[in-house]
């Protein structure tokens, strides 16, 4: 079940995380709602491809979209691409929509954008590995967890 190899993964983390089971939800808004947080503080974590078998994960602000241009630019590439659902899940182990960085199949290398750590004792909620279910985390805790880069790598989302 991935979302008991998400909770493993936590647990392992000793980090301090709180799980939320609030089955399917029609928006951001929504999903905040039941998470008990922001809309700013839902996370997406996106796969993005860098090449042929090489893949990364970018954790975006739910109210924010990645910006390719600054992506590209960290990463020194001139093309990247979202991967289909099914190779989502092939090299992650998790459907599209429950994607996280925790407990996944391989620990491909973490972005994530500046937003995200931009006010101390921040608490962020991800995706836990089912639909309907998420963890809430200290935000810098996480990252650093996670050894993730820290970027300016998004935008606001057009409305």
């Amino acid at each position: 079940m991935s979302e008991q190899r998400a909770i493993d993964a936590l647990e392992a983390s000793g980090l301090d995380f709180e799980i939320t089971r609030h089955g399917r939800v029609g928006s951001l808004e929504e999903a905040a709602a039941a998470r008990g947080v922001e809309p700013r503080d839902i996370i997406k974590t996106l796969v993005v491809r860098r090449g042929e078998g090489d893949f990364l994960f970018v954790l975006v602000p739910g109210d924010r979209e990645i910006s390719w241009p600054r992506l590209r630019a960290l990463l020194g590439v001139n093309r990247l691409s979202m991967p289909d659902k099914e190779v989502a899940r092939d090299v992650t182990g998790y459907e599209r929509g429950t994607i996280t960085p925790f407990g996944a199949t391989t620990a491909w290398p973490v972005i994530a954008d500046a937003d995200l750590v931009d006010e101390p004792g921040r608490r962020i909620s991800l995706g836990a590995g089912a639909h309907g279910v998420a963890v809430t985390v200290p935000a810098r805790a996480a990252l650093d967890h996670l050894d993730a880069q820290v970027a300016d790598i998004s935008e606001r989302r057009a409305a």
